[in-house]
């Protein structure tokens, strides 16, 4: 069934939202002002989830997509928009994930930080692999299928080298059970994981803000170096004093900064690459107020000791923060949370419990770490007062 829609505004996720026929429409891919011709690829309840079968009259914020893998690749979903739309469509996502769902009133207005880099920026991917088809590349959109990707218009030059070195490499020299790579940039080299062939783990390292941090690819890492000195700046803004702890910490990309501000920190990290990278990286820059738990946030809630600190930083995954781990920060009455986010709509949802218990949204700061994707990086601070 085809339908003709006007695409109102893009919604939290990335899709278009129309209207008709007293039906919701999502329509994926589209741009605000287009009007399309739309087909029906699912229905769920009232709502149409679309995908564009003709473009009748484009938006005006509407571009065209330079990569020629745009619509299948199910990598990036905003190459339709031009840039200035793709900011103000992740700031209208932040407010309504933080109305609706957060249920919070006057929110400020909402300006996303735009990356230096559009194109070339990311530093880190995961490369699917399917040997039957002999395709290298990303999944395809809704689909497992692998879209073989020649060249890569987002990933940092670096990458794109090895990529094209990877997709160069014969077949029987893959290990039968590889069915993805996880790869990572830095400023000696590039880490593979897993192992194979020419590809090797190495180590790597990149300065942020004067701290040397060294990783490689069986760790996270944030994709676009050119924010993370402003991340890190603005997560730590008027941070100060005996105690800290940073959750779902990684290999201590807030940790060391926070080492300098905080007689003690207690970092939690539940990858044990990450952790032992953490513990070196805290060693290497000659800091020795800080201990890294290598477990769980929730698990370590639950066996915590302490019971008061001056500041909670948590980073965690797009999933956002588990209920234990709410009920563990407001456990250790923090006057002091800040909270760094990936994803709006989980981000929303846990305001909420921590702004039911007392805290107050003091600022809010976004970031575009991931151009040409419908996803964000967001910064909130909060703060408890006493009465």
């Amino acid at each position: 069934m085809n339908l003709e829609v006007e695409v109102e505004r893009i919604l939290p996720g990335g899709m278009g939202l129309a209207h008709a026929g007293g039906k919701t429409v999502f329509v994926s891919l589209a741009a605000p002002g287009d009007r399309l011709r739309v087909r029906i690829d699912r229905e769920q309840g009232n709502v149409l989830f679309a995908s564009i079968a003709e473009i009748i009259t484009p938006s005006p914020l509407r571009v065209e997509p330079p990569c020629p893998y745009f619509g299948r690749c199910g990598g990036c979903d905003f190459q339709q928009l031009a840039y200035e739309a793709q900011l103000t469509a992740k700031a209208e996502m932040i407010r309504d994930c933080l109305h609706r769902i957060a249920r919070l009133e006057n929110i400020p207005e909402i300006v996303v930080t735009p990356s230096p880099n559009v194109w070339r920026y990311r530093m880190r991917a995961t490369w699917q692999i399917d040997r039957e088809q002999r395709t290298i590349g990303y999944y395809e959109r809704g689909s497992r299928r692998v879209c073989d990707v020649a060249d890569c218009a987002v990933l940092q030059p670096d990458l794109q080298s090895k990529l094209e070195r990877v997709r160069a490499t014969e077949w029987q020299q893959f290990p039968p059970e590889l069915k993805h790579l996880d790869v990572v940039a830095g400023e000696n080299g590039v880490s593979f994981a897993p192992e194979f062939a020419e590809f090797q783990k190495s180590e790597l390292s990149l300065t942020v803000r004067g701290e040397v941090y060294q990783y490689n690819a069986e760790t996270f890492f944030q994709i676009n170096p050119s924010l993370l000195g402003a991340l890190v700046e603005v997560a730590l803004t008027d941070a100060a004093g005996e105690r800290a702890l940073d959750l779902y910490s990684g290999v201590g990309l807030f940790t060391l900064p926070l080492s300098r501000r905080f007689e003690s920190v207690v970092a939690v990290e539940a990858n044990t690459a990450a952790a032992r990278f953490a513990r070196r990286n805290l060693q290497h820059a000659g800091l020795t107020n800080a201990r890294v738990a290598t477990t769980t946030v929730t698990a370590w809630f639950r066996s915590a000791s302490e019971h008061a600190v001056d500041f909670v930083l948590l980073d965690p995954p797009r999933a956002g923060a588990e209920s234990a781990v709410i009920n563990g920060i407001l456990s250790v009455n923090a006057p002091h949370v800040c909270y760094v986010s990936c994803d709006p709509a989980t981000l929303a949802r846990d305001l909420k419990k921590l702004v039911a218990a007392g805290y107050v949204v003091q600022s809010l700061r976004a970031f575009d770490l991931f151009p040409q994707t419908h996803h964000v990086e967001t910064i909130v601070h909060l703060r408890r007062y006493d009465d």
